[in-house]
């Protein structure tokens, strides 16, 4: 390269006006070296004129491989690996060679993709660990999802076997005792080790050293845990937690700081410190970080907040949700940066900052142009010039032999997109949410026909069934184009068509269906909390869809004294029972509704109050397929994905169905005052 090729790429880089006074320091000096032509001196420079430590952190959360990972997690390696090794100025050194790569967890979850692995890779959700391998994770935090299979699916995912490495990385969460798990205690080791030592391992805290720089890394769960998942004997802590009461989250961050102080204490080299924190709502992690001592990084999760700044360029539809990072002043009186991106494998996070010589950060370090949220999408991909990562696609590649024989099993059909978004069905009735809680009721009845009413919660739908484009040009998510569902010739499926895999991929827990029996008190009681947990931001998974029924609420209300309006419904439409008006019960307290939920909320999941009286559950985790009943036999009879497929086969074979969403102001089954006048009567 010509000297002059060189000074050319060199000052392009610093074609901008918001150098501050070090960074202009650096340019002047480099400068002189570089038209005296001895680009060694720069290198020299640049490495006298660093006081502390530079760190890249490459982070992700939520990973939740469904159907779209099929494209996005080859991508997103190809974003990732990108940035790991960037070289802008062509020296043959990546540009930030101190670089981490974490996540906060929910790094799997129930999915066509994890079960497709039973096929593949001998066990389900083996393909996202050998991914995760891949792509070259330091450590993750335990999520909620981990846990949804049970303990013993965990287990079985960390450790090695003979024909399956385990994961290469450590789990951490430092407010979770696993020894009081019979799957999980035998894999506890040690806090504060290297965590190259320890793959296969769970621990509350690691140390990552990177170019002779140690660093530590602390993991934390969502003291929800019990309610949202299924941890079985893992001790989650603090037992109680209510994350709007700041006692409860000062007693996380107690938890928390304990295992901070004693790796520092037993490492006093150490000054930095990054906490994985999977708290499921950012404004916890951002309270968190006005509590803690010696943190320098939060690391969010769960909530699928996207942080990003001006400078990012998201997915045609994606708005930003603030900026990135947030910087909060610490306990200590030290800055403190949280960063987020959404998740699903759609973005890469990506943090560049400087650490004084004290281990704090320096946040005016941070480049906007730099730090940020990547978009793992096709554009996302070229812009880095990034290429799939070899042994991701193969993954990916035999996954999707599996799941597209799913597609050809066909059970209906659409003519409107169904809307799973997490940010709908969490805060809203939705078309697929009332569609879902129909198939329920219809299903339940056959059982028992007494059942009027069908409660689920939205937290229970992971995906829309259908697709969303753009016109060409536009990332106004006002001129989004919601579509029903693609064709796909190789499957036998046509355009409209709903398929096991739509179904399955909508619906990754496949929750069992359970009845039960509620007086009127209880029902007010369990619709109460079903929209308690509303509030601005929030996105609740244990906000309801629902079918038989008819309620308004007011959010702006105290939690529990939100619901204005409830009545019982006939199949047609027509009150059949007034349970609350004007706020107050209506009638006998003690008269009965058989009701069928799912058995995660009626065993409690989400917080939900559902008695146990004359309970039914209406399948099992091993029931017996060579006994299975009706058109759709890939999932349990009395399961929430066979009562969907049996529904739709049922009712929407020849006539597609066509109920078109709605935005709230014209919900008619919930009713969010806010927004809307009460028209329950």
């Amino acid at each position: 390269m010509s000297f002059l090729d060189r000074k050319s790429r060199f000052f392009s880089k610093f074609n901008r006006r918001d150098l501050n006074p070090s960074q202009l320091s650096w340019l002047i000096i480099s400068s002189i070296f570089l038209l005296l032509g001895t680009t060694g001196g720069v290198a020299q420079v640049k490495t006298a004129q660093k006081s502390g430590f530079t760190l890249q952190l490459l982070h992700t959360s939520d990973q939740e491989a469904g159907v779209p990972a099929l494209k996005d997690a080859p991508n997103f390696s190809a974003v990732l690996n990108a940035l790991k090794n960037q070289d802008v100025n062509r020296d043959g050194k990546p540009d930030y060679p101190n670089t981490l790569i974490l996540s906060s967890g929910d790094a799997y979850i129930p999915s066509p993709f994890l079960f497709a692995s039973d096929t593949v890779f001998g066990g389900q959700g083996r393909g996202d660990i050998l991914i995760l391998n891949a792509l070259g994770f330091g450590a993750i935090a335990f999520g909620n999802h981990e846990f949804d299979l049970g303990t013993g699916v965990v287990a079985d995912l960390l450790r090695a076997k003979e024909d399956y490495p385990g994961t290469k990385f450590p789990y951490l969460s430092a407010n979770l005792d696993f020894s009081t798990d019979k799957d999980l205690a035998k894999l506890v080791t040690p806090d504060g080790q290297e965590a190259s030592k320890i793959p296969n391992k769970i621990a509350c805290s690691t140390i990552i050293t990177v170019n002779g720089e140690k660093i530590a890394v602390v993991g934390a769960t969502t003291p929800t845990l019990r309610t949202i998942s299924s941890p079985g004997g893992v001790t989650v802590l603090p037992k109680k937690f209510n994350d709007h009461d700041a006692a409860d989250i000062a007693a996380l961050a107690a938890e928390i700081q304990t295992y901070v102080d004693t790796l520092l204490t037993k490492n006093p080299e150490i000054n930095k410190v990054i906490l994985l924190a999977h708290m499921q709502q950012i404004a916890i992690e951002q309270k968190l970080a006005q509590l803690l001592k010696g943190v320098d990084i939060i690391v969010a999760g769960g909530s699928n907040t996207l942080l990003a700044d001006k400078t990012d360029r998201l997915r045609v539809g994606n708005k930003s949700a603030g900026t990135y990072p947030i910087i909060k002043k610490a306990a200590d009186g030290n800055p403190i940066a949280v960063v987020n991106t959404d998740g699903n494998y759609r973005y890469v996070g990506r943090l560049v900052v400087n650490f004084d010589a004290k281990g704090v950060i320096i946040p005016n370090s941070i480049d906007p142009k730099i730090s940020g949220a990547y978009a793992t999408d096709s554009q996302g991909v070229a812009a880095v010039g990034g290429k799939p990562d070899a042994k991701i696609v193969a993954i990916t590649e035999a996954l999707k032999k599996v799941i597209i024989a799913q597609d050809g099993q066909l059970f209906g059909k659409t003519n409107v997109f169904l809307n799973g978004w997490r940010g709908d069905v969490r805060t809203q009735e939705t078309n697929l949410g009332n569609l879902t809680a129909e198939a329920n009721l219809a299903i339940a009845k056959r059982y028992d026909p007494k059942i009027v009413i069908s409660i689920k919660n939205g937290g229970g739908i992971r995906d829309n069934i259908g697709i969303y484009t753009f016109p060409p040009g536009s990332t106004r998510s006002q001129d989004v184009i919601k579509l029903p569902p693609q064709a796909n010739p190789v499957a036998g499926k046509k355009e409209k068509d709903i398929s096991q895999l739509d179904i399955a991929n909508a619906l990754r827990f496949n929750n069992g269906l359970t009845l039960v029996t509620l007086n009127a008190k209880e029902l007010m009681a369990v619709i109460e909390h079903s929209v308690a947990a509303i509030a601005p931001g929030a996105t609740p998974g244990s906000f309801p869809q629902v079918a038989g029924l008819a309620f308004s609420f007011d959010p702006d209300l105290p939690a529990g004294k939100r619901v204005k309006s409830l009545v019982i419904k006939d199949g047609k439409g027509k009150i059949i029972d007034v349970v609350v008006k004007n706020a107050e019960l209506v009638g006998d307290s003690n008269r009965i509704f058989r009701a069928v939920t799912l058995n995660f909320l009626a065993n409690g999941g989400d917080g939900y109050p559902f008695p146990k009286t004359e309970r039914v559950d209406l399948t099992s985790k091993d029931a017996d397929k060579s006994k299975r009943t009706g058109l759709a036999t890939f999932a349990a009879d009395g399961s929430e994905q066979d009562a969907l497929a049996e529904y739709l086969a049922a009712n929407f074979k020849q006539i597609p169905f066509a109920q078109e969403d709605v935005p709230p102001t014209e919900d008619t089954r919930i009713q969010n005052l806010k927004l809307r006048k009460d028209v329950v009567f």
